[in-house]
C-alpha cells in the first residue's frame, strides 16, 4: 500500500516540473512572438518535417512591421504548405483566436468545408499571379467572417511564401443585406403604388365620366326649368347659369364675365339683395330675398324671388350654392290688388260701421220705454260684434296704410308703465277668466307713440288669452337690458314649432292647432311688428310646443 502512495506523489511531482518546463516554453515563444512583432528580429526559426528552418524577410524592417501590424486588414503570410508564418493581430482577433496560437497553424483551420475547394483554387492562383477572391472565414467560436482575400507572392532569403491581406467585409455584407431588404420594401412598395395609381385612374376615370353625366343631367334639368337658374362658389362668385338667364337678361357667354349686380338688379333693391347675398355667403344659411330683374328685350322690371341653398361635403364644407329666381310679377299684382281691394273695402266699411254702433248706442240709452231683457242681451252682443268688426276693419286699413308707407303718428316722449298698467286693467275687464300676473317697473320713460304701442301689448296679450285654452296664466313683464326695454308677454299654452316660429310674423299667417280654430285674420302681429320697427326697435318670440309662448319687443330707452 505504501509503494503504490509514493509512485502517485512522484507522478504529481513530475506533472508540477512538468508544467513548471512549459511555462517556461510559453513565455519563450510569447516572447519570441513579440519580438518579431515588433520588429526586434529579423528571422525565426520553424520546425519542419526535415528539421528546423530558418525564416527571413528581405523587407523586413522595424517600420515595415509596425505598419502592418497597426493596420485594419489581416495579414497573414504562408509556406506552401499552407502553414502561417507570420500573422498580425487584426486577423487573429478576426478569428477568435489568441495570436500565439495561430503562428505554425495551417491557414484552411479557418476554412469551412463547403469554403475549401475555392480556398484551394485562389491558394493555387497566388503562387502564380496576384489575385483577389472573396472567401468566407470561420471563427473559433463558429461565427463566419466574410473577407475579401487578396494573395501576393514574395520571395523569402529561404524560398517563396504567399502573403495573404484579408479585408472583413461584415460591414459591407450587412449594408448590402439591408440595401436588398430596403430595395425588395421598395419594390414591394412600388409595386404596390402602381397597382394603387392603376385603381386611382380608374376610379377617376370612372368618376369623371359620372361627374359628365351628372352635369350633362343638371343642365338638361336647369334649361328646362321655368325657373332663372345659377351656382356659385363656396365665395360667392357666379360660374354657371341656365338658358333661361340669358334669355330673360339678353346677356351672352362673352357679356357675362363682365356684367354686375348693378346692371340688372332694380337700384332700389341693389343694396338688400348685396346685404342678404353676403350674409348668406358668410354664414351659411339659405339665401332669400324678392327683387325686381331688367329684361334685356324692353328694359322693363319684374318681380323675382331669389332663393339659394348650399351643398355641402362630408367634412361640413360648403361646395357649391344653387339658386333659383322665380319670376312673382303676377303674385305682386294680384296682391297689390287685393291690398288696394283691402283699403277700399275696409274704408267703405268703416262708415256703415260707424252708423252700425251709433244707432246701438241709442239703443243701450233709449229711456222712453223700458226694454225687455232680451232685447238688452241682443244689443250688448250686437255691440261686442260690431267691436270685433271695428278691430277687423282698423287691422285691414293698417294694412293698407303699411303697404303705401303711409303707416305715420306722432311720437312724444311718455311713461310706458302707466301705459302697461291701462293696458292690464282693460285686459282683465275683457278676460275676466284669465289670471294676469304684472312685472311691471315703475317710473319708465320712453319716445315713442302711446297708442300703438298700447295696440301691440294688447295684440300679444289677445293672442295669449287665443292660444291658453287650458292654462289662464299670463305674466307681463319689463326689464333692463342695455340701454333697451324689453316689454314681454308670457302664456303657457299650446306653443309653437321651429317652423312656425319662423313665420308667425308674416301677413296673414296664423297658428292653427287641431283643438280649435282661432279666429281673426292673422294680421295682427304683422302690424306689431311694422310699429316696432318703426321705433327703431326689435320684435320676437321665444316658444315651445306644448309649453307656452313669450313673445316681446324691445325699445331703445
Amino acid at each position: 500500500m505504501a509503494k503504490y502512495m509514493d509512485q502517485a506523489k512522484l507522478t504529481t511531482e513530475e506533472l508540477l516540473a512538468e508544467m513548471a518546463d512549459l511555462r517556461i516554453q510559453l513565455e519563450e515563444a510569447n516572447d519570441t512572438i513579440q519580438a518579431i512583432r515588433t520588429g526586434q528580429v529579423d528571422a525565426f526559426v520553424l520546425k519542419g518535417e526535415n528539421g528546423h528552418e530558418l525564416y527571413t524577410l528581405k523587407t523586413a524592417d522595424q517600420t515595415y512591421r509596425v505598419f502592418i501590424e497597426k493596420m485594419n486588414e489581416g495579414a497573414v503570410t504562408l509556406n506552401r504548405e499552407g502553414v502561417i508564418l507570420y500573422s498580425n493581430s487584426r486577423f487573429a482577433a478576426m478569428v477568435s483566436s489568441p495570436l500565439e496560437k495561430v503562428a505554425g497553424t495551417t491557414f484552411d483551420r479557418f476554412i469551412s468545408d463547403d469554403e475549401l475547394d475555392k480556398f484551394a483554387r485562389v491558394i493555387g492562383n497566388g503562387w502564380e499571379e496576384d489575385c483577389k477572391q472573396e472567401i468566407n472565414l470561420t471563427a473559433i467560436t463558429g461565427e463566419i467572417v466574410p473577407c475579401l482575400l487578396s494573395c501576393n507572392a514574395l520571395e523569402l532569403d529561404e524560398g517563396m511564401a504567399l502573403s495573404l491581406i484579408l479585408t472583413d467585409l461584415t460591414i459591407q455584407k450587412n449594408a448590402e443585406k439591408q440595401l436588398q431588404l430596403k430595395n425588395d420594401e421598395l419594390a414591394i412598395a412600388h409595386n404596390a403604388a402602381e397597382k394603387m395609381n392603376d385603381e386611382l385612374e380608374d376610379i377617376v376615370k370612372e368618376r369623371t365620366s359620372e361627374l359628365l353625366i351628372s352635369r350633362e343631367h343638371f343642365k338638361l334639368l336647369a334649361n328646362n326649368i321655368p325657373q332663372m337658374t345659377w351656382t356659385s362658389l363656396p365665395t360667392g362668385e357666379l360660374n354657371f347659369y341656365n338658358r333661361q338667364w340669358y334669355d330673360y337678361t339678353g346677356l351672352d357667354l362673352q357679356h357675362e364675365r363682365e356684367y354686375k349686380f348693378e346692371d340688372i338688379v332694380h337700384p332700389d333693391d341693389l343694396e338688400i339683395t348685396n346685404q342678404k347675398y353676403n350674409a348668406a355667403i358668410e354664414s351659411g344659411n339659405i339665401f332669400e330675398v324678392e327683387n325686381r330683374y331688367r329684361k334685356g328685350t324692353d328694359g322693363s322690371y319684374r318681380w323675382h324671388l331669389n332663393r339659394a341653398i348650399p351643398l355641402w361635403d362630408e367634412a361640413g364644407h360648403i361646395i357649391l350654392w344653387v339658386g333659383t329666381a322665380t319670376d312673382i310679377e303676377e303674385q305682386k299684382q294680384q296682391m297689390q290688388r287685393k291690398d288696394e281691394f283691402i283699403g277700399i273695402a275696409s274704408h267703405e266699411l268703416k262708415t256703415p260701421l260707424t252708423s252700425l254702433k251709433g244707432y246701438l248706442q241709442l239703443l243701450g240709452t233709449y229711456k222712453k220705454d223700458v226694454l225687455p231683457p232680451t232685447i238688452k242681451t241682443y244689443i250688448e252682443k250686437a255691440n261686442l260684434a260690431s267691436n270685433k268688426l271695428q278691430h277687423l276693419v282698423n287691422d285691414l286699413l293698417d294694412v293698407s296704410k303699411i303697404q303705401a308707407g303711409r303707416l305715420e303718428y306722432q311720437f312724444e316722449r311718455f311713461d310706458i308703465s302707466k301705459a302697461l298698467a291701462s293696458c292690464i286693467e282693460n285686459a282683465r275687464h275683457i278676460y275676466p277668466d284669465n289670471i294676469f300676473y304684472e312685472n311691471v317697473q315703475p317710473d319708465i320713460i320712453i319716445s315713442g307713440n302711446a297708442e300703438r304701442l298700447e295696440q301691440v301689448v294688447m295684440n300679444f296679450i289677445n293672442n295669449a288669452v287665443k292660444y291658453s285654452q287650458d292654462d289662464k296664466r299670463i305674466i307681463i313683464t319689463t326689464e333692463r337690458l342695455q340701454g333697451y326695454l324689453r316689454v314681454s308677454v308670457t302664456d303657457f299654452g299650446i306653443g309653437m314649432s321651429k317652423k312656425e316660429i319662423g313665420r308667425v310674423f308674416e301677413r296673414f299667417y296664423r297658428v292653427e292647432d287641431m283643438k280649435f280654430m282661432a279666429s281673426g285674420l292673422g294680421m295682427g302681429l304683422y302690424i306689431s311688428t311694422e310699429i316696432i320697427n318703426s321705433h327703431k326697435g326689435k320684435i320676437g318670440v321665444d316658444s315651445e310646443l306644448g309649453k307656452g309662448s313669450t313673445f316681446y319687443f324691445d325699445l331703445p330707452l
